[in-house]
């Protein structure tokens, strides 16, 4: 079955090819649909506000089966004001570009002391047909814990630049720096790869 991902972020789109690997699904870029596609309001205060917003609006434009995600970050034990939640790219009213983002981040981790402990908070909604709409965001589709440090990692993927500050916290080490590549895609999208199971009913 195909099912169009109601995204305009390229590494969003690698990592749920990658993360639905071996089900009976064809995730399918938004930008090959062959229509004029307005991108989606997000003005949720919670992930899953702005998933279900996206996916019901780009299903509204192209009339098929579409999914959206939206995630959150969250740290511990950070004052209100420097808690990001689902503005994590807008800070002051202005949206970050990649390099300022990851600059941003780092100063946050400067001042407390060098690392924040964080995860995501994710949500995913599908719609599948005018009645049909599936959205969760269980713990199952939340990432680990983990450090956002003050010192970069060299390495850059464009739309995800906190991976560069991104530490796992049993190892020390950057995400980027661990070899078993299997155990990232668990930890990071196992949840999603879960849901499209139980939605749908795939056999696998």
């Amino acid at each position: 079955m195909k099912l169009i991902y109601g995204t305009h972020n390229p590494s969003k789109l690698t990592g749920m090819i990658k993360a639905v690997s071996g089900l009976p699904l064809e995730i399918v870029d938004i930008k090959d649909i062959d229509l004029e596609i307005h991108e989606a309001e997000e003005s949720g205060n919670e992930p899953l506000e702005n998933a279900i917003q996206k996916s019901q609006a780009y299903y509204k434009q192209i009339k098929k089966p579409v999914f959206s995600c939206d995630s959150g970050l969250y740290f511990e034990g950070v004052s209100d004001e420097d808690q990001p939640g689902v503005h994590a790219r807008r800070v002051d009213g202005k949206r970050l570009n990649d390099d300022e983002m990851r600059a941003y981040y780092q100063t946050l981790a400067k001042k407390y002391g060098g690392k924040l402990t964080a995860y995501y908070k994710n949500a995913i909604c599908l719609t599948l047909d005018h009645e049909t709409m599936i959205s969760y965001d269980g713990e199952t589709i939340h990432s680990e814990k983990f450090y956002i440090i003050e010192r970069a990692h060299k390495k850059r993927v464009q739309g995800f630049p906190l991976d560069s500050l991104s530490v796992e916290i049993d190892s020390g080490q950057y995400y980027f720096d661990i070899d078993d590549e299997q155990l990232k895609i668990d930890k990071i999208s196992g949840g999603f790869r879960d849901f499209f199971i139980k939605s749908m009913n795939l056999k696998v």
